[in-house]
């Protein structure tokens, strides 16, 4: 039985809801020079530039992965530390992808040095783990997706974004192949540099658990939903455990949202650029309301 709404949701969301610019309204909140100042040193490059379009040298592209995950997680653990600092907490967090650390930074499991290092390891390993392709589709019918990647070797559900959009990765040969046999309203090739959340990730994913191995990870003080399980979790050792598989397994995001219905969330609040995992859940939850934090000004500063 469904309870009536009360809660609140913090969303994260990941790659593909970077933009020039977007540190611009995050800049006024409290250490947000100071901590993109450490992600730079950490980086060895200006990643204030990068994000303003104005980066220099051979790695300065705001859609390089290397770049991407540093920068949405500097600007949306900014935007969590408004939000604390205003009082404000939610009853569970939830992150798309790289979305995830961050929810996991919002509950209290690592503070923001920690955070930055792991998104600068996870974003070199998978960017050398190159190779693969990713395609999204919308507008189809599951049973003949499954069907397909069934049948198809070297292809999985990356992403199951909702009943209606899902991202395929692995080999290009076995992607291109699936998306064009399946009946489906469009077919967009995304522009990743690898199999994301994929067995094509495994050396990756490897390496990633080695790393995050001595990192400790705090009990959650906010229940969290992750990709891998999205069940709410507090227990330090079972969300890295999560974690660790998190690269080789898929965004179950669809059953991210399903959660929220069941367990009565009335606000899901998206914190960090755009509004990509607001739409999907205006989409997909009837009677759960929306909102996006993006930058001191949606906290009233």
């Amino acid at each position: 039985m469904q309870r009536a709404g009360m809660g609140i949701a913090w969303v994260f969301p990941g790659q593909g809801s970077q933009k020039i610019g977007m540190a611009e309204p995050v800049l006024e909140l409290p250490g947000a020079r100071e901590r993109f100042a450490a992600a730079s040193e950490l980086l060895g490059r200006d990643l204030l530039a990068i994000c303003a379009g104005s980066g220099e040298g051979d790695l300065s592209d705001l859609n390089d992965t290397r770049n991407t995950q540093p920068a949405l997680f500097v600007i949306e653990s900014l935007l969590v530390d408004g939000l604390k600092a205003q009082g404000r907490s939610a009853h569970v967090v939830a992150g798309h992808s790289l979305g995830e650390l961050v929810a996991l930074y919002a509950a209290g499991v690592f503070d923001a040095q920690t955070g930055l290092q792991l998104m600068k390891t996870r974003s070199e390993l998978m960017a050398a783990a190159g190779g693969g392709a990713m395609t999204a589709v919308m507008g189809f019918d599951r049973g003949q997706l499954e069907e397909l990647v069934a049948a198809t070797d070297g292809v999985v559900i990356a992403n199951d974004n909702s009943s209606a959009q899902v991202v395929l990765s692995g080999s290009p040969d076995a992607v291109a192949a699936v998306s064009g046999a399946l009946t489906c309203k469009r077919a967009i090739p995304l522009a990743v540099s690898g199999a994301f959340h994929s067995p094509f990730m495994q050396g990756a994913a490897d390496a990633f658990a080695e790393a995050i191995e001595a990192v400790p990870f705090a009990d959650a003080a906010i229940p969290v939903l992750s990709n891998t399980d999205p069940t709410p979790e507090t227990r330090g050792a079972a969300l890295k455990q999560r974690l660790r598989s998190q690269m080789t397994t898929g965004v179950r995001w669809r059953e991210t949202m399903e959660r929220f219905s069941a367990d009565g969330i009335a606000t899901a609040v998206e914190i960090g650029p755009g509004n990509v995992l607001s739409g999907l859940i205006k989409r997909s939850c009837d009677g759960i309301t929306t909102a996006q934090i993006a930058g001191s000004a949606d906290l009233g500063l």
